[in-house]
């Protein structure tokens, strides 16, 4: 024990920093980062060179790292290593302090484009179809006065996501199942969970998209169930049903348009799918000089 508190901090950090990253390592399956599992895995979790090409660092230079010899690690190595190691933020304060690196807590900032005043007169343009600006985490970018009607009611609205940015996602896990304005909630939550888990596929790793998940889980069982089931499906044509207190339920065909310029957003538009609804969207619009609430810029 005498010998063990006499060494410098340095040299007694390194065998922490070998282990720590050994630990995750072995949590890590070849199947969470889109690799084959391959053959005769002697040990679970990826081995070291698969974690060195995913963080693109040289193979010696992330053995010497897990071994805990004295070598320098930069800030931007360090979250390579962190993204591929699935760490969360007090994980990566951790790996820092071990690497005698200075951390830098960062807020994830959410990426949302610029919505330009053609797209906004674009949505305002397809009155009387409900239409809505979306990125690919249901995140609301811009909508017309149908949509706003259709989803809001005479509540306070579109719940906001972690982000401080309205989300459809979080509004439709937060309210109880008879309030929820989506009537058939068992079919349609599971297919959006999934859609949003196809285009996860392209963010793993990134701030943001991993404190949106985390946040969603931690708020919603319901969306935790569905996302550990791992089911994806791509964006389509859907027949959805909703509920609204001025026409009761609606059925309104989903059709959705990529937009130029602006990478895995989709304006979607819903379409009346038979009389009877398309009457209730009728209403909708006659209430337009009721209106209480803006739209979302």
């Amino acid at each position: 024990m005498t010998i063990v508190a006499a060494l410098p901090t340095q040299r007694r950090r390194r065998p922490e920093l070998a282990a720590f990253l050994r630990s995750r390592r072995a949590r890590v399956t070849p199947e969470d980062v889109g690799m084959p599992p391959g053959l005769r895995r002697r040990t679970p979790g990826l081995r070291r060179e698969e974690v060195a090409q995913l963080s693109d660092v040289g193979v010696t230079w992330y053995t010497w790292l897990e071994q805990g010899r004295p070598i320098n690690a930069s800030a931007q190595v360090l979250d390579a290593v962190a993204r591929t190691l699935r760490l969360d933020r007090p994980e990566r304060e951790h790996l820092y302090h071990l690497a005698e690196v200075p951390y830098a807590p960062d807020r994830p900032t959410p990426d949302v484009p610029e919505v330009s005043p053609e797209i906004q007169g674009i949505l305002d343009a397809l009155d009387p179809l409900p239409a809505v600006l979306y990125n690919a985490r249901y995140d609301v970018l811009a909508t017309n006065f149908l949509y706003e009607r259709l989803l809001m009611q005479d509540g306070p609205g579109l719940d906001t996501g972690p982000f401080g940015i309205r989300n459809v996602l979080w509004a439709l896990f937060s309210v109880p199942g008879p309030k929820c304005p989506v009537v058939d909630r068992e079919r349609e939550l599971p297919l959006m969970v999934a859609q949003l888990r196809g285009a996860y596929g392209r963010h793993v790793g990134e701030p943001d998209w991993e404190e949106f998940v985390r946040r969603l889980t931690e708020a919603s069982p319901e969306f935790a169930r569905l996302w550990r089931s791992g089911d994806v499906v791509p964006p389509g044509t859907r027949v959805k049903v909703f509920r609204h207190d001025l026409t009761g339920e609606i059925r309104l065909t989903s059709v959705s348009l990529s937009v130029n310029g602006m990478p895995e957003c989709r304006i979607v538009t819903y379409t009346p799918s038979d009389e009877e609804s398309r009457q209730g969207i009728e209403i909708l619009r006659g209430a337009k000089g009721d209106r209480t609430t803006d739209p979302a810029p």
